[in-house]
């Protein structure tokens, strides 16, 4: 009979620990937790969130040559894939420098793309000057 008691004993003390987390969940904290991921918008109908989407989406602010760099053109320029010149090669970027016109050549032909480099690098959001700074930060120019 003991061995009984200590299992339902055990089983008891299990179930109201369990009650006692249930209960100090706040009904805040549970719709937190169920919230849904996203919601649908119906064309004609006010819909939240659109605004600050649309914010982001209409660039919330310039972005820094690190972001830009990192972002689009450091997967080729790290490693200098297809010729492409490194981050850091001064001499490098110097003597392409040099052959476009300086770094307003530079950035006319990253604008336009060059070779296997598509225009703007893949960040066709980027302004000019956004672009110009990252051809600065790569290069040392």
């Amino acid at each position: 009979m003991n061995l009984i008691r200590k299992m339902l004993t055990a089983n008891a003390a299990v179930l109201v620990l369990w009650a006692a987390g249930a209960q100090a969940a706040t009904n805040d904290a549970i719709a937190e937790r169920i919230k849904p991921v996203g919601e649908v918008c119906v064309q004609g109908q006010e819909c939240k969130g659109v605004n600050a989407v649309a914010a982001v989406a209409a660039g919330g602010g310039a972005k820094s040559p690190d972001q830009v760099v990192t972002a689009h053109c450091g997967a080729c320029h790290t490693a200098g894939v297809l010729g492409a010149p490194k981050i850091g090669d001064g001499a490098d970027w110097k003597k392409r420098a040099d052959e476009q016109g300086g770094l307003d050549g530079l950035l006319a032909k990253a604008i336009s793309g060059v070779n296997a480099m598509p225009p703007k690098g893949t960040c066709a959001d980027c302004s000019d000057d956004e672009l110009k700074a990252a051809i600065q930060k790569m290069s040392g120019l």
